[in-house]
């Protein structure tokens, strides 16, 4: 055998060819597996009839020219996106090819590589099916077969070089457990030169193709270097509000861990009816996985470094000063350095009252807080969807009075007295003779209630209907106002106003905006994998793993997804800014321009990582919804062939049946179903199908680019190098799976290990809190 080659660190290289020794394995049965698992019924159908065609006409295009064959067959995966091949590549190997490997060949390449030889294998496969099995063996490399792909999507041309079929008595000549090649005899067997064959080397890893795009800053300042986080954490006081939500509860366990030099942190949590704030924390400490990292830093010193860090305040940023005591409110304010606002009523559409007091009354307090502070600045937490109904590039301007319809006599100040003042009317109007007797009529007449419903029962459900009437009656006032002036939902409408009266009242403060994009699943921090909560993608991405199919979208509209610890992160780099005074005023944390992600590209990768999930299910259930890929649709054909069109056809047999004699009219659950299907996907139709927004986020860039050099790997803010496949398939469904799920389904999470903290000691020392007067005891 001719000499192997060696490569820079003296291994030897060895060439390994995978049919024969490995695997008996022919061109057209993957790409046949993959033509079968396209996306659409439609698709799969069309691209069978040409696998069909083309393994008629195989021996004929074989015996004149087998690398003319072989593009010839890959040419029927034309159209078939990178995301969805990777996947099936993975799902070929594991389920087909796996089962069938040759004992012998596996035990000598696994020899091999323990012997520290470099193998490559080399094989007529594509490399979406040879990658994962040279992860499986340990081997780095390989040489296989490469579609190329234009903007994520197969061409249906083979790259050079072609790696062609063997001989056509291959399998009686070559059956071998032994597929070493030397590099000049499996040239010549490939009808390659030398040179060739080492150039096709590429690694066994799956490697995204990160996009590439100049970075050029029209606007603001550079940031000047020598930015260190730790220097400016070191030896502070910062107060973070909103710590019992997603994000805030984030942010606290990543600085605790990252950031020990901090002097203190102190929660302002409000009191719950009879659960006081120090409770609230001691549950959240007790029941979230977020502070599993803290503790087993810590271990038996975890209370103590909590005594050490953490001071917990009961207070209500909806009421004035807080809601704090004076003595309380006097020392934070000599005392504080930073506040964080990450408090805030996430519901699209909730009670108008809630969404005043919660979004826009408590940002008013706490820059009134902050105004009347020796030397704090603020961090305040809105939302990038503030943006409302407009197309195109949002920069990062801080604009008063801002509104989508750009009404140039929109005064925002003014809207949320308005506001304000509908809310009295409604409470007033809601009292009123004529509105209570229509509630004493809907009472008396109401299905299932007890006849002649009178005196205090007849009262007390009438002040239940009126509760139900004013709810009602503003949750629809805040949405029909939100929409009359260009945004979505109560929401945006809320947060908007915020950021207006901020920047009207702010000025002159060191107060710094912060827009996060929708904020889902962590990549590092607290842990990988780690979500909460029935957030903004759970409910869609739940609905595309069953039977739905098709979605209303735009497949070019960005879904503008950022993980919750590059928010974290980005969100700790700003609140350095600012204590350093070095911050510009509003700062966008999102991806949809330095690492794009469309709703089409969205929909696929949610599809195939409920796949993943099914294929290793078993029984007809999985069987059957492993087969139903969701896909992108238009409007109209959603409303004439998916849950409109479903909804009249049940409503068409309701009007059949109803002349005959039954209890129930049928089909009543499915018709629920349907409507419940129609207002989520109405809700959700701002982000996944209208208003195409592309949020800058060059601030956090620009600061972040300015960080010491030590400090770059643990502060840094990086989103350009998320890998969406990855992210989609392996990290954030199975996290919503695991999360949020089974709050969607009304399931437990699944059980932890109990971590007990108690206000009253019992046996052992009492630790002591940073909260007056509370101790803690872990057991």
């Amino acid at each position: 055998m001719e000499p192997t080659n060696h490569t820079s660190n003296g291994a030897p290289t060895v060439y390994w060819r995978v049919e024969g020794s490995l695997l008996d394995l022919t061109v057209v049965e993957p790409v046949a597996f993959f033509t079968w698992n396209a996306q659409t019924f439609a698709e799969r159908f069309r691209r069978r009839g040409q696998i069909f065609l083309m393994a008629l006409l195989r021996p004929f295009l074989y015996s004149t020219n087998r690398k003319f064959a072989t593009r010839a067959v890959h040419t029927v995966l034309r159209g078939v996106t990178r995301d969805r091949m990777d996947l099936l590549g993975e799902e070929f190997f594991l389920y087909k090819l796996k089962p069938r490997l040759k004992e012998r060949g596996v035990r000598k390449v696994q020899d091999l590589v323990q012997a520290g030889a470099e193998v490559v294998l080399v094989s007529q496969g594509l490399e979406h099916v040879m990658r994962p099995l040279a992860q499986h063996l340990g081997v780095k490399r390989i040489v296989a077969n490469r579609l190329e792909f234009r903007d994520g999507t197969a061409t249906g041309r083979l790259m050079e070089p072609i790696i062609r079929p063997r001989g056509a008595f291959a399998r009686i000549r070559e059956e071998n457990p032994d597929g070493r090649r030397a590099p000049k005899t499996l040239a010549r067997q490939l009808d390659i030169s030398v040179d060739a064959l080492r150039a096709a080397v590429i690694p066994a890893e799956r490697r995204p193709v990160a996009p590439t795009r100049p970075i050029v800053h029209f606007e603001g300042q550079r940031q000047a270097s020598g930015f260190s986080v730790r220097r400016a954490f070191a030896g502070k006081h910062v107060m973070l509000i909103g710590v019992t939500g997603f994000i805030g509860k984030v942010w606290l366990a990543n600085t605790l861990l990252d950031l020990p030099d901090v002097k203190r942190i102190h929660l302002l949590i409000r009191r719950q009816k009879s659960n006081p704030a120090e409770r609230r924390f001691e549950k959240m400490v007790e029941d979230s996985p977020v502070f599993d990292p803290l503790f087993k830093r810590h271990g038996d010193r975890f209370l103590s470094f909590l005594r050490d860090k953490i001071e917990v305040v009961e207070g209500d940023v909806t009421q004035p000063g807080l809601g704090l005591s004076a003595e309380t409110a006097l020392r934070l304010q000599n005392n504080l350095d930073l506040i964080i606002n990450s408090s805030g009523l996430t519901d699209f559409n909730p009670d108008l009252r809630d969404a005043l007091a919660t979004n826009t009354d408590a940002a008013v307090n706490i820059l009134e807080f902050v105004r009347s502070a020796d030397h704090a600045g603020l961090l305040h937490l809105s939302t990038c969807y503030v943006a409302g109904e407009q197309d195109g590039r949002v920069g990062e301007k801080l604009t008063p009075n801002y509104n989508p319809r750009g009404l140039a006599d929109f005064d925002a100040e003014q809207e949320w007295r308005t506001l304000q003042e509908l809310v009295k009317r409604a409470e007033a109007q809601a009292e009123s003779d004529e509105v209570t007797s229509g509630l004493r009529m809907q009472a008396q007449a109401k299905e299932h209630a007890a006849k002649n419903l009178q005196g205090a029962a007849l009262e007390n459900q009438i002040r239940k209907n009126r509760v139900r009437w004013l709810k009602t009656y503003l949750t629809e006032a805040g949405t029909r106002r939100a929409k009359e002036l260009g945004w979505p939902n109560t929401y945006t409408l809320t947060k908007s106003l915020a950021e207006s009266l901020i920047a009207k009242h702010g000025a002159g403060l060191p107060v710094a905006v912060v827009r996060p994009a929708i904020v889902e699943t962590s990549v590092s921090k607290p842990f990988l994998g780690w979500n909460e909560g029935i957030n903004t993608s759970a409910s869609l991405s739940y609905l595309l793993g069953t039977y739905f199919r098709q979605l209303p979208t735009n497949e070019s509209k960005r879904l503008d997804i950022i993980p919750v610890d590059a928010v974290c992160s980005g969100m700790t780099l700003i609140a350095a800014a600012v204590m350093d005074r070095r911050h510009d005023p509003l700062y966008q944390l999102a991806t949809s321009v330095t690492n794009p992600c469309d709703m089409g590209r969205s929909i696929e990768l949610t599809s195939l990582a409920h796949r993943k999930h099914y294929r290793a299910q078993e029984g007809l259930e999985s069987w059957l919804r492993l087969r139903f890929d969701a896909i992108p649709v238009s409007k109209t054909r959603y409303n004439r062939m998916s849950a409109p069109a479903q909804k009249a056809i049940v409503k068409s047999i309701q009007r059949i049946m109803s002349p005959l004699p039954l209890k129930k009219a049928p089909l009543v659950k499915t018709e629920r179903n349907l409507e419940r299907l129609e207002k989520l996907i109405e809700l959700f139709e701002p982000f996944i199908l209208l208003n195409e927004h592309d949020f800058a986020a060059e601030n956090i860039e620009k600061l972040s680019f300015a960080l010491v050099p030590e400090e770059q790997d643990i502060f840094g803010y990086d989103t350009r190098s998320l890998d969406w496949w990855e992210y989609w398939i392996n990290i954030h469904i199975p996290a919503l799976r695991r999360w949020t799920y089974p709050l969607i389904e009304g399931r437990p999470l699944e059980a932890r290990p109990p971590r007990t903290f108690q206000l009253a000691p019992a046996n052992g020392d009492a630790v002591k809190t940073g909260t007056d007067g509370a101790t803690w005891r872990y057991s």
